[in-house]
């Protein structure tokens, strides 16, 4: 472990100009109240990664915890700052900063060894979509068990999106691994894989790892979701993830909430 570090800047990418979440679109964005399209959440957990394995190492990637929180927009060509400090209990609080806000945290842990990965019983397979519905309460029950989503193995892609995210550490390269910000999407594609979402936005995650990612090992992601409710207009919904590898290996678990149905969406 190493003292606390420095604050490193870096020019924000917004990766998801062709998502079908159009609020990473800048005209669909300006409807919204934003002054263009959104830079992904999982990039900008991305960038405050940089801090917790700069102080962690590479352990924080194979079996380290965070708290993630998407408190305002990045947009693409924003200089971002990602500053930490000392926190409790020897956590790491990561800030990234862009146009003089805090517009995310991750308080970042590690602990000796990772907690026992949950056995695979605790997430069984959803039975596949055939059609999806429109995101709604009807659609995201409280209890349900949410079809997988899988993903093939692509090294190039994973290397490649290491420039995406504007990481500058050598670990993921030389070590073969996945980016966590890359397995953080699996919350998102496990989403979008069971139900048609409009304009929407991640807004946390919490995220234990297990064990990284080979760059050669495709992924499945079983889910449920936990909370599906309203505040101040608009509605989010909370699944649990675990992301697999190879031979069914856990390799984190993400508590991911996103609004699905922004206030203005519906008033639109």
């Amino acid at each position: 472990m190493n003292a606390v570090p420095e604050s490193f800047t870096l020019q924000a990418y917004n990766t998801a100009l062709e998502s079908e979440n159009r609020m990473h679109d800048d005209a669909v964005a300006k409807e919204y109240g934003f002054s263009g399209g959104l830079v992904p959440g999982v990039d900008v957990y991305a960038y405050a990664t940089g801090a917790a394995v700069r102080h962690f190492g590479a352990d924080w990637v194979r079996h380290g915890w965070g708290n993630t929180r998407l408190l305002k927009p990045v947009y693409d060509g924003d200089e971002v700052t990602v500053e930490s400090r000392a926190g409790e209990g020897g956590a790491l609080d990561i800030a990234v900063v862009a146009r003089g806000e805090v517009c995310a945290t991750l308080i970042a842990r590690l602990s000796d060894a990772a907690p026992a990965a949950p056995g695979l019983d605790e997430f069984p397979l959803g039975a596949p979509v055939d059609e999806r519905p429109p995101a709604a309460p009807e659609s995201l029950p409280v209890g349900a068990v949410l079809a997988p989503h899988r993903e093939f193995a692509d090294p190039r892609a994973a290397f490649l999106a290491l420039d995406d995210m504007r990481e500058t550490l050598d670990v993921y390269a030389e070590a073969g691994w996945q980016h966590p910000g890359q397995l953080l999407r699996q919350g998102n594609w496990i989403l979008k894989a069971n139900v048609v979402l409009g304009p929407w936005m991640h807004v946390e995650s919490t995220i234990q790892n297990y064990e990284p990612a080979p760059v050669e090992s495709g992924l499945e992601t079983r889910g449920r979701v936990l909370a599906n409710f309203e505040r101040k207009g608009h509605k989010f919904v909370e699944v649990d993830c675990l992301v697999l590898g190879g031979q069914h290996t856990p390799l984190l678990r993400i508590n991911h909430v996103a609004i699905y149905d922004p206030r203005r969406a519906r008033a639109a």
